[in-house]
């Protein structure tokens, strides 16, 4: 299993055509990077290189939209899904990510 140690080895994981947005996943206490692949008010998937629990507790943190905590409710292809718990919260998290996103270039 490859770790990833660097945000540049994340970023290459997106797309040629669409760089996807480079976050932090605080899991257990350690930070971890990952691209944020897509996100709603109900959740986000984002591509992460080390296996995660079903249902393990997270925090998502975006660089312009802040932080946000969440569960692991889907795993595969390169990645995960994570849920968020659908409240006023997860849905100003996710406008403030997609506007950030859409603003800088993604």
């Amino acid at each position: 299993m490859r770790h990833w140690h660097n945000f540049d080895d994340v970023a290459a994981m997106a797309s040629p055509w669409r760089r996807r947005r480079i976050c932090q996943l605080i899991v257990d206490g350690i930070a971890l990077p990952v691209a944020l692949r897509d996100v709603d008010a109900r959740g986000a998937r984002l591509d992460i290189a080390i296996p995660l629990a079903l249902r393990s507790p997270v925090e998502l943190r975006h660089p312009e939209a802040g932080a946000i905590r969440a569960r692991v409710s889907e795993f595969g292809d390169g990645g995960i899904r994570i849920a968020f718990d659908g409240g006023e919260a997860s849905v100003a998290f996710a406008l403030a990510a997609i506007t950030a996103d859409m603003t800088s270039g993604g």
